[in-house]
């Protein structure tokens, strides 16, 4: 499988990775026809676990690759990573501000961006939809970068980048919807709804590999961008909702867990 992969085009091999992705959100939304809630404590957990996840993809997938391909550049190696991480984090920020939504556990009046009138589980499926963004992002980057040539970004890098956010993708899909369940929607609305979030990982990954494929000075930037976007969704949502309740200890630790095991996953495959 991993030959054939191989053998087509970087924007074939996003698409690919991220439908993988995609499907693992399935996996995780179709928990709702088995489970009737999550608790709290299980929830926090995860949370932390996808943050801790997102922290080890940024620096070792994302930023190292960015530096180690800018050594030696008319710039000092550091420039592109700071500049596409700043620029990262700036958009969004922005579709932060535009887009409505409401974060997990949060009231109808806490929701963010442009006020509306639609449902809170309308507002929560688009909170979680946002950090599939730059989840897809960074793996469609990641092979676009792959294919560039450079020693510090290669084909099971990316592999092991997909596998990781694959990871992190089952319990997200749990985190949406099994919450949509328990608002009231019906056992098809919740899960078609929870899937539904991660729909948006494979046209990002489409759109990042073939941005770097055309523009391959931008490769740098693009990789420090995908990575500052995953650290805004870390610490504007993950890490302060594991850490809402009084599990926060076990929030912590499950991000520890998280980080543990995207760093061996980088190492073991990327090195």
């Amino acid at each position: 499988m991993l030959d054939f992969i191989q053998g087509q085009s970087p924007v074939i091999q996003a698409l690919i990775a991220t439908c993988f992705t995609w499907s693992i959100t399935i996996l995780g939304a179709a928990s709702v026809f088995v489970a009737k809630d999550i608790g709290k404590r299980v929830l926090d957990s995860m949370l932390g676990f996808a943050a801790g996840v997102m922290i080890a993809a940024s620096y070792w997938s994302l930023l190292a690759p960015s530096i180690e391909m800018s050594e030696g550049g008319g710039f000092p190696a550091w420039f592109p990573a700071t500049v596409g991480f700043a620029l990262g984090g700036i958009f969004l920020l922005g579709i932060d501000r535009l887009i409505p939504h409401l974060h997990l556990g949060g009231s109808i009046d806490d929701a963010e961006g442009i006020k509306t009138s639609w449902r809170r589980s309308t507002l929560l499926v688009l909170a979680v939809t946002l950090h599939h963004i730059p989840e897809g992002l960074a793996v469609g980057v990641a092979f676009g970068s792959a294919a560039a040539g450079f020693p510090s970004a290669s084909f099971m890098g990316a592999i092991a980048l997909a596998i990781g956010i694959a990871i992190q993708n089952f319990p997200e899909g749990m985190a949406v919807s099994l919450p949509l369940r328990r608002e009231g929607l019906s056992l098809k609305a919740s899960f078609f709804y929870g899937q539904l979030s991660g729909l948006v990982e494979p046209v990002a990954g489409v759109i990042g590999a073939a941005v770097v494929l055309m523009v391959r000075p931008v490769l740098p930037y693009a990789l420090g961008f995908a990575a500052g976007a995953m650290i805004y969704v870390v610490i504007e949502e993950l890490i302060p909702e594991s850490q809402r309740g009084s599990h926060n200890d076990l929030a912590t630790m499950s991000a520890m867990l998280g980080f543990v095991v995207m760093m061996i996953l980088e190492v073991t495959f990327g090195g």
